[in-house]
């Protein structure tokens, strides 16, 4: 499956963090002071003129679905395999919200969800945090004009059903982690339960 969507030598060759091994590291800290998630990592290095670029680009904008779900597998593997991520109960995609899921036609951090619980063996949840507020692109936004963009942006629907379980959020990208503190922050409110984060690419400045 992995070689009919990603070759494998782009698999192999692809920057991975490591970080879901280390508590302290870059995408953790972006999150320190901010919310009280418990960890928080990405699968791999993502930076301008990356020929990962395009992958990411045909799963966001081009339909490549398949491709979400397959690298979404391949950073469940490795999640499994780690103490901080291997007791995740619930795996909770970013939501779109229903004017863009229609224009779009899918979630890709859905699809990058779906193969994170294949690869983990754990549940996705698409139906607990959910987007009520159709907000501007976040691109070229400072970290603050993102914060209060999405501040009130997600809401958490049936939240004792979250009670004392571990959330992983899942995006594709990440870098200021704006959007991902926002849906952190709902879930903490709204519910007992222990919140991490997992993006598919950490882009650092």
């Amino acid at each position: 499956m992995g070689e009919q969507v990603i070759c494998l030598s782009c698999l192999y060759e692809m920057p991975l963090t490591r970080f879901w091994d280390q508590a302290d590291n870059p995408v953790a800290k972006i999150f320190w002071g901010r919310v009280a998630v418990e960890n928080a990592c990405a699968y791999f290095l993502f930076a301008k003129g990356s020929k990962y670029r395009p992958l990411l680009h045909k799963l966001k904008y081009k339909g490549h679905y398949d491709i979400g779900v397959e690298l979404g597998r391949q950073f469940g593997l490795v999640l499994k395999k780690s103490k901080y991520y291997a007791d995740v109960d619930f795996v909770v995609p970013v939501p779109l919200h229903k004017k863009k899921l229609r224009i779009r036609g899918y979630n890709q951090s859905q699809a990058i969800a779906e193969g994170i619980c294949q690869g983990l063996g754990t549940n996705i949840s698409t139906n607990h945090l959910i987007r009520t507020e159709f907000t501007e692109t976040q691109t070229r936004k400072t970290r603050a004009e993102r914060v209060k963009n999405v501040a009130e942006a997600f809401a958490v629907v049936n939240p004792d059903e979250l009670e004392n379980k571990h959330i992983l959020i899942v995006d594709d990208v990440v870098t200021t982690g704006a959007t991902l503190e926002a849906c952190a922050a709902k879930l903490l409110n709204a519910a007992s339960c222990r919140v991490s984060i997992g993006a598919l690419a950490y882009a650092s400045n």
